[in-house]
This record gives structure tokens, sequence and C-alpha cells, in this order.
């Protein structure tokens, strides 16, 4: 599990994170500005698909 910011949204309406040198995680569910904690479920070589887990308290 990691924490992740929601930086914008895909063609398909899921939130996009970058990390560590570029990385792209795909979180389904995501609005840009939030910062969930997600689990990564698919790894591929530049891109990973991960579900939230624990939501930004400050959304709550």
């Amino acid at each position: 599990m990691r924490d992740v910011t929601i930086e914008t949204v895909g063609d398909q309406g899921d939130g996009i994170a970058k990390v560590e040198r570029g990385y792209v995680v795909i979180v389904p569910g995501a609005q840009p500005g939030d910062e969930p904690t997600v689990e990564i479920e698919q790894v591929q070589e530049n891109v990973a698909f991960a579900s939230i887990v624990g939501s930004d308290p400050r959304a709550l």
C-alpha cells in the first residue's frame, strides 16, 4: 500500500497519479487533488492499476 496524489483524470474517468521516475498509477474513482491510500493490483511496464483502500482524512 502507498499514498498517492491524484493529479488529473484520464479519458476513461480514472484518477491518475505519477510517482517515482514518472511511473503512472491509475486509480478508479479518484479525482484531482485526492490523496488516497491505494493498493497496487496490476503492474505493467510503465503503468500500474490500483484500488483505494483508505481516503484522505481531509475529504471527510
